[in-house]
C-alpha cells in the first residue's frame, strides 16, 4: 500500500524584499568595520537569491529603514539583537496563518473537506510553543478534534520529507486514512546579529514559507496522482560538524561548513545509486528531480556528483531565486512546480540537514 498525493499548498509572507535591500537592511546589525559593509552585498549575491519574504517585513516598498522594525541597528559590538523570548512571541503569533493558508489550497486541490482529516502531520524546526500551531489550524480549517496529531520537530531542512514518511507509514496501516501533512517555518526570525561567517551565510540564505499535501491510501485518482512509493535515509559519517541548528540566547543559530557541497560530491552517490537500486531504478532513469536547495553551491555539488545538466535542476534553482531557502517547506514548493508543470516520473526529492543526514523519497504514477 503506498500514500497518494491529492493536492498541494504553498503560502509566504504578504511582503517580500529583493536580496540587495535585505543586505543594506542587514548591515546595521551585521556590519562592524567598512570592509564588512562592502563585503556584505557581494555574500548576499552569491547566494543566488533574489527574493526572500518574512513575516517582519511591513511593506513590498518605501524606505529600508522603515520596511521593518524587529531588528534594530546594534548598539555596540556585543549587541545580539532580540532575545529568543521575544522572536517566539512572533513564531507563535504568526506561524498558524500560513499553515492555514497553504494547507487551504491543498485541501481545495484536493477536493477533500477538512472534516475528512484523520491525521495531521507538521513540520517545524523554526519555532516552539505548546499548545502549537496545530491546535490552531485544526479551530481554523474545521479538522475534527479527534484528528490524530504528530510533530516532526526540529529535523530541519529534510523535515517534510520525514513527514511524508510517516504519512505513508499512517496509510499502509489504515487505507482509510486522510493526511494533512503541513511544514511552516520562520527562519527571518532567526537573524544573528555580528560578524560570523556562519551566520552571515545563513542571513542571506534563509526566509518564510508554509506548505501542505494532503494525501491517502486510496487509488481512486492514481492517474492523476503522484504516488510516494518509498523513502529513503542516511548520516553521512564524521560529518556532524557540518550542518548544526543549534538554541541560543538570541535565537537559533545556523551552522554550515564550506565543506558541506564536497560531502555531497564523495559521499552521497554510492549511497544514492544503492537506495535507488533498491527500488529497481538507476540515477539515469529518473525522470525529474526535486533537490533541497540549501544554497547554489549544495546544487551544484548535487548535479556534479549526480552527472546531471544545470537544467535538470531548474525548479531547485528558481524556487531558491524566488524565496530562499524556507528549510522544511522548500522541496514542497519544488513539488508543486514540477507537478504543475507536468514534470514526468519516477521523481526522486532530496533534502539535507544537520547530522549531515539525507532524506530521500520516491515519486511514481
Amino acid at each position: 500500500m503506498s500514500s497518494y498525493i491529492w493536492g498541494i499548498g504553498t503560502a509566504v509572507p504578504p511582503h517580500h524584499a529583493s536580496q540587495s535591500d535585505l543586505a543594506e537592511i542587514c548591515k546595521s546589525f551585521s556590519c562592524q568595520t567598512n570592509d564588512h559593509e562592502r563585503l556584505l552585498p557581494v555574500l548576499y549575491r552569491r547566494t543566488a537569491v533574489k527574493t526572500r519574504h518574512s513575516v517582519l517585513l511591513k511593506s513590498n516598498e518605501g524606505d529600508l529603514e522603515t520596511r521593518q522594525s524587529f531588528y534594530a541597528a546594534a548598539n555596540d559590538s556585543a549587541d545580539r539583537g532580540p532575545g529568543t523570548s521575544e522572536r517566539m512571541h512572533v513564531y507563535n503569533r504568526e506561524a498558524c496563518q500560513l499553515a492555514v493558508e497553504a494547507s487551504q489550497m491543498a485541501l481545495t486541490e484536493s477536493h477533500i473537506s477538512a472534516a475528512k482529516i484523520t491525521h495531521l502531520i507538521t513540520v517545524s524546526c523554526s519555532g516552539f510553543g505548546a499548545p502549537g500551531f496545530d491546535i490552531r489550524m485544526i479551530e481554523e480549517l474545521g479538522v475534527s478534534p479527534q484528528v490524530a496529531r504528530t510533530h516532526v520537530g526540529f529535523m530541519g531542512c529534510h523535515g517534510a520529507l520525514n513527514a511524508l514518511r510517516v504519512a505513508r507509514a499512517f496509510t499502509e496501516a489504515d487505507p482509510s486514512a486522510c493526511i494533512l501533512v503541513c511544514a511552516v517555518e520562520l527562519c527571518s526570525l532567526h537573524q544573528q546579529y555580528g560578524w560570523d561567517p556562519d551566520q552571515i551565510v545563513a542571513n542571506a540564505l534563509f526566509s518564510d514559507g508554509a506548505a501542505a499535501v494532503v494525501c491517502t491510501g486510496q487509488s481512486s485518482r492514481a492517474a492523476d496522482c503522484w504516488r510516494l512509493a518509498a523513502s529513503g535515509s542516511a548520516i553521512i559519517p564524521n560529518s556532524q560538524d557540518a550542518m548544526s541548528w543549534q538554541i541560543g540566547d538570541h535565537g537559533f543559530k545556523m551552522s554550515l561548513s564550506p565543506r558541506v557541497p564536497e560531502l555531497i560530491q564523495q559521499k552521497l552517490r554510492p549511497w544514492l545509486d544503492d537506495w535507488l537500486d533498491s527500488n529497481r531504478l538507476r540515477v539515469e532513469s529518473v525522470e525529474s528531480w526535486a533537490v533541497h536547495p540549501g544554497g547554489p553551491r549544495i546544487l551544484s555539488a548535487f548535479g556534479e556528483t549526480a552527472g546531471l545538466d544545470r537544467e535538470v535542476l531548474t525548479a531547485s534553482y528558481q524556487t531558491l531565486a524566488d524565496y530562499g531557502n524556507m528549510s522544511s517547506p522548500t522541496v514542497l514548493f519544488i513539488l508543486e512546480k514540477l507537478r504543475k508543470a507536468g514534470a514526468a516520473t519516477p521523481c526522486v526529492a532530496l533534502g539535507f540537514g544537520p547530522g549531515f543526514a539525507v532524506e530521500a523519497t520516491l515519486f511514481a504514477v
